[in-house]
């Protein structure tokens, strides 16, 4: 072959190669929210005169305040697979810089045990140890693994030293197992020392995907977060949604769920306002297409506290506004859901529900949308509109149990993803 035809060889491989990597991109499959440990996981309730007394919280242990020489082993569920994956940690609310001792990813077995053959190493720039600054996220190097969709991953990471109050996301609702003294990232199953459902430091879980793969960013409030709901069920309405598309086929769109119980539009509250928030959470997820958002009843509730702000109905939509025009700057298709019934809840009054309303006649007639879903019609009752299905409500008239978010999940068209229905 003479030199003219090698370079043209040469060339052709190069062009297939580039093309090859074109084709694969990476796409988050889960991701949480970070909040800071010294921060609620879900607001408080607040008392107003008539309303019915909220349910007595059920005890439980004391909140993990810090991590020292111990493992955290934490449970995600997928919503798209692949063949290569990679996580992100977040030092976002340390007090100092973390130092990650090791990390492992491998395919869940059953409660902490992990598939043996499954188990991989993590390393972080090709350090297996790594320092995260305060403030920072760090994304591991990727690894082979057949990662499946609607599937259970253990992510394993070992805190060498004095963690400090660890970033966390509250509301997980999946057991994650901690360990007594010791590195077991790499071992088949440990006796954990306590458990408890949050996720500590674990922010996102990515897979190499098809360059046509999307994402859904559902983003909102603990009913986003799936509060109440039944813990490692998979219950919220968006693993819900998740689960729908996968049964129908849908092997291109990834859902993931950037709730935070207690998390407010116009002020922080459980985690940052929805805008200081939105860049980490929506505009930077990787492979995003479409947003879902639904928040502001913690706002609206909040205002019915003895001396609280008042809050409008204008302030709410402008916030509304300003992550529709973010959103589309970055050709991501923006969904509106109607905020849900809340009468009965503990910060419920008759003001607020004509917030409520208003903001609900906005989402359903405006024409900034690309979309809504109307989980307001979905999930009142009809002789009641104001309060939630007595069938859907699981106790505090504001959550919806999981017959509720799997009727919000439901009722979404997939359509609004470019979905189409198949013929009979």
């Amino acid at each position: 072959m003479n030199t003219r035809l090698l370079r043209i060889y040469a060339i052709t491989l190069l062009v297939s190669a580039s093309l090859a990597f074109g084709q694969e991109h990476w796409v988050a499959t889960w991701a949480a929210s970070p909040i800071a440990t010294n921060i609620p996981a879900a607001p408080a309730k607040p008392v107003v005169a008539g309303a019915p007394a909220a349910a007595p919280a059920k005890p439980g242990p004391a909140p993990l305040r810090s991590f020292n020489n111990q493992t955290i082993r934490m449970v995600v569920n997928t919503s798209i697979g692949g063949r290569s994956v990679r996580v992100e940690l977040a030092n976002t609310f340390g007090a100092d810089r973390l130092k990650v001792g090791a990390a492992h990813i491998a395919l869940r077995d059953h409660d902490s045990a992990i598939v043996p053959a499954s188990d991989r190493p993590l390393t972080f720039s090709g350090l297996s140890s790594v320092t995260i600054p305060v403030g920072a996220s760090m994304i591991s190097d990727p690894v082979e693994l057949a990662v499946p969709a609607i599937g259970d991953l253990v992510v394993s990471i070992y805190i060498p030293g004095d963690s400090g109050p660890p970033t966390q996301h509250a509301t997980g609702l999946h057991t994650t197992y901690v360990s007594s003294d010791g590195d077991f990232t790499g071992s088949p199953d440990f006796t954990a020392a306590r458990t408890t459902n949050s996720w500590y430091y674990l922010s996102s879980v990515q897979v190499q995907a098809p360059a046509d793969t999307g994402l859904i960013v559902a983003f909102g409030d603990s009913i986003t977060d799936g509060a109440t709901s039944t813990n490692d069920a998979n219950a919220a309405w968006p693993s819900v949604l998740a689960k729908r598309l996968h049964d129908a086929g849908v092997t291109s769109l990834a859902v993931v769920n950037q709730g935070i119980s207690g998390n407010r539009v116009l002020t922080d509250g459980a985690g940052v306002s929805v805008l200081a928030r939105f860049e980490r959470d929506v505009l930077t997820q990787p492979g995003i297409k479409y947003l879902v958002f639904m928040e502001a009843i913690n706002d609206i509730g909040g205002a019915a506290r003895a001396g609280a702000s008042p809050v409008t109905t204008e302030e709410i939509i402008a916030i509304y506004q300003q992550m529709i025009e973010r959103a589309h700057m970055r050709g991501i298709k923006v969904i509106g859901a109607t905020l849900t019934p809340y009468e009965g809840a503990g910060y419920y009054s008759e003001t607020g529900e004509g917030i409520r309303s208003a903001v609900n006649q906005w989402i359903r007639t405006t024409n900034m949308l690309d979309g809504i879903v109307d989980f307001d019609k979905v999930t009142r009752d009809p002789d009641h509109p104001g309060q939630l299905l007595p069938s859907f409500n699981i106790r505090d008239h504001l959550h919806p149990n999981d017959a509720g978010y799997k009727a919000m999940a439901e009722s979404i068209d997939l359509s609004l993803f470019g979905v189409r229905a198949k013929k009979p």
